[in-house]
């Protein structure tokens, strides 16, 4: 006797052995022997033997036409040997009995499975849909195909022109379109972003990166909504000032100025002015909501977005011949420059001039500002900010000692971007030259010293600290009360002095407005308490939101940095090690890791040759072709990058030509940099 029974969902034919009870002992066509359960059998058959059985049944079930079947059999469960004496007449072979179990099994559309050997038929509606169903997806199969061909051909196809920042960003992987290029990729041995490149849906490398970085932080895109501007703050004083700027050529958010005004008995008035949008916008105005959202600028070579809209930018923007609202710091220099005293109020201050670095770079140096020669705007104002930011200087020198650090080193070069129609232009800069020192040394000045202002008030604030940490290594936190900034030398740091760029000097200047205004009763009236939940939500959400546009910056110079390479079609170039198999290009800050060099001291200079970059995962392939000479571009170790030059760690008044975001400049933004977009 031969059994047809299920097992673990499958069916199978065997030889009864024996029988013992409700069990069964059953031989398989293979060979194979198995224990049966009375209740699993569904067929019981003498001829034919099991393996042609199974055969023929398979093949008969095939010629079976289910709509007719689902027709035939009704709206109630029934038994699979009920409807088959229907269908076939009597007498039933047992190769009849198993084609239609197996065509009734094979079609859980038609029917559901209600027991072994009983079923159900569908309902009308659900059968339709589940048809429907089908046929869609073997339309989609065929589109899918036929995109994969068109790929495959080098064609893209139009639907996916719209889709391709999606398609290689952020994915919807059950897409038919996320699986055709899938299916291209692995035809063609590619990856999609490549495959895209090739195929025109990238216009160039850089619009990947762009749209990877614009879909995380600004998936709705840079534009901002319809806001109305608020009202100008009125009764502001006028400063008796002619104050100017100094900047870069491609600046706009012009937030600090300085002012020199002689005193009698040979003193002098030295005043920082700062842009003060914090008079007319308030926390909860739709304009800080969304400053709120961007939290900063964003800087990239050759382009920006900016953290406010430009309508409230050229607002409150210092601009050459505007008298604009600003909170000023004055210091009060005696004859000597030293500090007699200092106070703060907020007025309108008329703007003389907007000077810019690539303008004064080459006249205001060093020598002449010694000597007392040269021609240049502000002859006299720029000797007594020179004379004093030297001083400055000194003092925070002497406090990095009392905090056991070593003085700043300023003989590294930074870098600046200039990108004019898809060209780049990256400019060498040396480190500590007058002008950065002045604006770095005035600006760490102004951070101390309202950051000083808040804490005297008992008004909280968002400070910079940098302290020796677990092992000794200096870490650098931001807190809402204050503490010592040691790689810079002061006892306090709250950044104030970029509040059209950062959201935290935004705050911190309606703080500082608070205490100026309110005296003792400021803790009471600022817009931040001790404690302050929302004050904490705001320092976790910037220091996200900062580490991801520096991340995107640094992302978008290395890409640049690739472009000039291919621009100025360099094959030999000369690098300096930075640390074991880590290089840098002495021309451009780009770094890159030479895996197998031989160990080389740090400083040594090298020529490298150039074999091969790829602007899409920027990476740079070189080797080694000779040794020679000690670059002086480096100055302490990177361990210490963090207690960089003020010029590099002043982040207020810096040019929007982003500089390098290497390794040996990681923590600049720390404290500020004289270069604005390393930090804004």
């Amino acid at each position: 006797m031969n059994v047809f029974f299920e097992e673990s969902g499958d069916f199978k034919v065997g030889v009864v052995l024996s029988q013992a009870g409700e069990s069964y002992q059953v031989e398989l066509a293979s060979g194979k022997r198995s224990k049966v359960k009375a209740r699993d059998v569904l067929l019981q058959y003498a001829s034919p033997a099991p393996a042609e059985m199974l055969q023929q049944a398979q093949q008969l079930s095939e010629e079976i036409d289910l709509d007719f079947v689902w027709e035939v059999a009704g709206a109630e469960e029934f038994n699979f040997a009920d409807l088959a004496k229907e269908y076939f007449g009597e007498p039933l072979s047992a190769v009849q009995l198993g084609a239609l179990l197996l065509r009734l099994h094979g079609a859980p559309m038609y029917f559901y499975r209600k027991g072994r050997g009983v079923y159900k038929p569908a309902p009308e509606a659900a059968l339709q849909a589940a048809l429907a169903g089908i046929e869609k997806k073997k339309q989609q199969a065929a589109q899918q195909a036929q995109w994969v061909e068109q790929m495959a051909q080098g064609v893209l196809p139009d639907n996916f022109r719209p889709l391709v920042k999606y398609l290689l960003c952020k994915p919807d992987k059950n897409s038919m379109e996320y699986k055709a290029l899938e299916q291209a990729c692995a035809q063609l041995q590619t990856a999609p972003a490549r495959l895209m490149l090739r195929l025109g849906g990238l216009a160039d490398a850089k619009s990947l990166h762009d749209a990877r970085f614009m879909l995380d932080h600004f998936p709705k895109g840079a534009g901002f909504p319809a806001l109305e501007l608020p009202p100008p703050p009125a009764q502001l004083p006028l400063a008796e000032v002619q104050a100017f700027s100094i900047d870069d050529a491609t600046t706009t958010e012009i937030d600090d100025a300085f002012s020199v005004t002689a005193l009698e008995d040979g003193r002098w008035q030295v005043g920082i002015h700062i842009a003060a949008p914090g008079l007319c916008i308030r926390p909860g105005d739709p304009i800080d909501v969304v400053a709120r959202q961007r939290l900063s600028t964003v800087y990239m070579p050759g382009d920006k977005i900016t953290m406010l809209p430009d309508a409230v930018v050229q607002e409150y923007t210092l601009g050459e011949g505007q008298a604009r609202a600003a909170l000023s710091l004055y210091a009060v220099l005696d004859a000597q420059g030293q500090l007699e005293n200092c106070f703060s109020r907020a007025e309108r201050v008329p703007m003389a001039a907007n000077l810019r670095h690539q303008d004064l770079d080459e006249l205001v140096s060093e020598q002449a500002l010694n000597e007392g020669s040269g021609d240049f705007p502000f002859r006299r104002e720029f000797d007594v900010l020179w004379r004093w930011a030297q001083q400055l200087e000194a003092q925070r020198m002497a406090k990095r000692a009392a905090f056991g650090l070593r003085p700043e080193s300023n003989n590294r070069v930074d870098f600046n971007f200039y990108v004019e129609d898809g060209v780049v232009s990256i400019v060498r800069r040396k480190r500590g030259a007058p002008l950065d020192k002045i604006v770095a040394e005035l600006m760490i000045f102004a951070n101390s010293t309202w950051g000083k202002l808040m804490a005297e008030h008992g008004v909280p604030g968002i400070y910079r600290c940098q302290q020796a940490g677990w092992g000794g290594k200096m870490q650098v936190r931001m807190l809402t009360h204050a503490a010592p900034h040691q790689g810079l030398g002061v006892d306090q740091y709250a950044w104030s002095t970029s509040p059209l760029r950062r959201y935290t000097d935004l705050v911190n200047q309606w703080q500082i407005l608070a205490c100026l205004q309110h005296g003792v009763a400021a803790p009471l009236a600022a817009p931040f308490k001790q404690r302050d939940a929302n004050l904490f939500a705001i320092v976790s959400a910037f220091d996200a939101a900062y580490a991801a546009y520096a991340e995107y910056q640094q992302t978008m110079e290395r890409y640049w940095c690739l472009r000039w390479l291919a621009q100025q079609q360099a094959r030999q170039v000369e690098a300096v090690v930075l640390k074991d198999e880590v290089l840098r290009l002495v021309e451009i800050p780009l770094i890159l890791r030479l895996p197998g060099m031989p160990q080389l001291a740090r400083g040594a200079q090298v020529r490298l040759d150039v074999i091969d970059w790829d602007e899409l995962d920027l990476s740079v392939q070189a080797r080694l072709l000779e040794v020679h000479g000690v670059s002086e571009d480096l100055g302490e170790e990177e361990e210490e990058v963090e207690s960089a030059a003020p010029e590099q760690v002043a982040a207020d008044a810096a040019p929007e030509a982003a500089p390098a975001a290497s390794p040996e400049q990681a923590a600049q933004d720390d404290a500020g940099n004289a270069n604005e977009q390393a930090l804004a």
